[in-house]
């Protein structure tokens, strides 16, 4: 059996504003393609398929039109939640989609078995899918009084490979001898990742050893991290990355997705994506910016989005003005400014400053703001860590 591996589409995402959705339709219509040409049997989403825990219309519209015309193709697909995603609006529809050969878990089901996605069928499996969603910290540890702030770490991690150490147990007994893929949707040590990823189970403190997986999968098919990388494990143990820039951070990847043909055995093969858009950053003084985009010229199929990012020595409310100018003016059919900021390398900050004055909110993530809130407070680090683990598990909660 062929089976593609893909992560962290995060449909109905935007870039400073601007909507990606042309972006993920021109993916969409080429990995079409793909599964047409190359007779895959089996599409699996490793999480965060939305960007939003509520996504838009558009984005549903979107994700909808894709699973049909995979189904077309007779391509079985396979999704679980991530992060990103919300377990009620993924798993709404899963009966009727279950009807066209495609399999959703929005969430860690009380019953594990119900992971388990015998392939092509229940009664002649040539491959197990074990489906294991992205695991909240509700999924894995109950909360103790007077839990030490590395206790509760550790029960998470701990929770993470009892989770996959229990499906492991169900998945030999009743289907021996059947190899077993799994998914998952998580952190792990030692990996690069980019600065569109939200922190994940304690501010991703909670790094999981790729190694506790064992040695009973075949393959596990990851997602979160969204730069396409080679995990250390025992096992075959992937990040296929998003197969679209998400940010700017990641301008520099080769997207790609994971090819494993079973009748050759589990070790992926690359399938690199098409640059679908052009992000480029220009750095430098306002002098050397101006210029740098004045003569940018660009032949794509969707306009370059562009960041420009000014150093200055010394501050001048002058420049502030005409960079917004510059920003203002531009204007090329096949380009865009979506980000623009300056850092003055001799600017003086007031007591009271968290922040340089000119940095946009859009650059901050909420810990970020967070923690120079706390750092404005005389704390113990006991205390600093466990009202980050909290800060944490209140924005996993509003996601």
């Amino acid at each position: 059996m062929k089976m593609l591996h893909t992560a962290d589409w995060h449909l109905g995402k935007k870039l400073h504003k601007h909507d990606l959705a042309p972006d993920h339709q021109l993916f969409i219509n080429w990995l079409e393609s793909y599964i047409r040409e190359n007779v895959i049997d089996i599409l699996l989403i490793s999480g965060d398929v939305f960007d939003l825990a509520n996504p838009s219309s558009e984005a549903r519209a979107l994700y909808y039109d894709a699973l049909v015309r995979f189904n077309q193709l007779n391509c079985t697909v396979i999704i679980t939640g991530g992060n990103h995603d919300s377990p009620s609006v993924l798993n709404a529809p899963k009966d009727v989609l279950k009807a066209l050969n495609i399999h959703v878990v929005g969430g860690l089901p009380t019953d594990l078995e119900k992971v388990l996605i015998p392939l092509p069928n229940k009664e002649n499996p040539e491959v197990i899918i074990a489906a294991i969603p992205f695991l909240r910290d509700a999924d894995l540890r109950q909360m103790n009084e007077g839990e030490s702030y590395d206790d509760r770490i550790e029960a998470v991690r701990k929770g993470i490979e009892h989770t996959y150490t229990h499906v492991a147990e169900i998945a030999k007994k009743q289907y021996p001898k059947i190899p077993c893929i799994a998914l998952g949707h998580l952190y792990a040590a030692g990996v690069n990742s980019s600065d569109s990823e939200r922190e994940i189970q304690i501010g991703n403190q909670a790094k999981f050893e790729a190694s506790a997986f064992g040695e009973y999968y075949k393959y596990v098919a990851l997602g979160h991290i969204h730069k396409p990388q080679k995990v250390g494990a025992q096992i075959p143990t992937y990040y296929s990355g998003s197969p679209i820039a998400l940010s700017f951070s990641e301008r520099k990847d080769e997207k790609r997705m994971l090819l494993i043909d079973t009748q050759k055995g589990f070790e992926p093969e690359n399938v690199p994506l098409p640059n679908f858009r052009l992000l480029k950053r220009f750095t430098g003084n306002y002098e050397e910016v101006s210029q740098s985009i004045g003569a940018f010229s660009h032949n794509g199929d969707l306009p370059a989005l562009l960041e420009l990012e000014l150093f200055e020595e010394h501050y001048n409310p002058e420049t502030i003005y005409a960079l917004d100018r510059l920003v203002f003016e531009y204007e090329n059919d096949n380009a865009q400014v979506v980000k623009h900021r300056i850092t003055f390398k001799n600017q003086v900050q007031g007591t009271a400053s968290l922040f340089a004055e000119y940095q946009q909110l859009d650059d901050l993530k909420p810990t970020e703001v967070f923690e120079k809130r706390l750092a404005a407070e005389n704390l113990d680090e006991e205390t600093t860590q466990l009202l980050k683990q909290s800060f944490s598990e209140l924005l996993e909660e509003l996601s």
